[in-house]
């Protein structure tokens, strides 16, 4: 968003659904080093947005905004004015134009029935994934610049056979249905679609039926603009245990994100306390062998 700015002014530029609200919380979507305006906007599965409901007619909302703004404005020139300041303003702009259009965007009942039954969308927690994925795709298509997803309890140390099937079950349709979705409507090329994870599992047991973290050796899976199509890059040893071909840190994966959205990741940097940050910090190579 910061590399690319945003496509929509009545939308946020980033959208997170059902982010974890154990581990981690809002770092999960947070900013780091840039504004604050650049954190993600927080949404559930059903759309509920907090704190969106107009409380007020158009009209006096608008002035009551205005007024608002311009107080934050002789706020933000006083000496030793927090940087928030700034983002809240945007913040309240935002949120007026929002109440128009987010939740019409939203309503996920207004797809057509074949359209839901495609993703498995159903009441309740086991079409949580199905919803989240698509109101991806109406949020991609309306141009929300990155839209995050998320489907809890993989951390299998436990109960490992009944978990896999469970979220497999919840993840499959639903993930398979998002990209044919986006490929129909000529949307995947333009889209660059990311499933992953903070890490894997070990490849032994870990008490009856369970598996520990593996920081390791693990997979994750990239579709759509500017990725090779039915290709695997790098490769672990037998047991699945250490990465032994296509070494690929952390950096590297984000190097290689910004380079599929056209972005040079050591020349895109922002200027904070003193130095020249960049999400990859002093490292990173692009794997161009993804390239398509």
């Amino acid at each position: 968003m910061y590399g690319l700015g945003t496509e929509n002014q009545d939308l946020p530029g980033y959208i997170t659904i059902n982010p974890p609200p154990n581990f981690g919380g809002t770092a999960n979507y947070g900013i780091a080093f840039l504004p604050a305006h650049y954190q993600g906007t927080r949404i559930n599965d059903t759309g509920f947005l907090p704190n969106l409901k107009a409380q007020l007619a158009t009209t006096l909302q608008r002035k009551q905004i205005d007024l608002v703004e311009s107080m934050n404005r002789d706020l933000a020139k006083t000496p030793g004015a927090p940087d928030e300041v700034e983002a809240m303003i945007q913040s309240y702009e935002l949120a007026f134009k929002m109440q128009r259009r987010v939740p019409e965007l939203l309503d996920i009942s207004r797809e057509p029935q074949h359209v839901q039954d495609e993703y498995g969308v159903k009441p309740g927690p086991g079409g949580s994934f199905a919803r989240q994925c698509l109101m991806a795709r109406r949020l991609s298509e309306a141009g929300v610049r990155f839209v995050e997803i998320c489907q809890p309890g993989w951390d299998h140390h436990n109960n490992l056979h009944k978990g896999l099937i469970n979220n497999c079950a919840v993840t499959d349709q639903a993930t398979a249905a998002l990209l044919t979705d986006l490929q129909r409507r000529g949307l995947l090329e333009d889209t660059l679609v990311l499933f992953g994870s903070e890490f894997g599992r070990q490849p032994t047991s870990q008490g009856e039926d369970g598996r520990d973290h593996n920081i390791t050796g693990y997979p994750m899976w990239l579709a759509g603009a500017g990725v090779k199509r039915g290709f695997s890059y790098g490769a672990t040893d037998e047991y699945g245990i250490h990465a032994v071909e296509g070494h690929m840190h952390t950096n590297d994966l984000h190097a290689t994100l910004l380079a599929l959205m056209g972005l040079d990741h050591e020349q895109l940097t922002y200027r904070y306390a003193g130095r020249d940050f960049r999400l990859t910090d002093v490292a990173g190579t692009v794997a161009t062998d993804i390239l398509a």
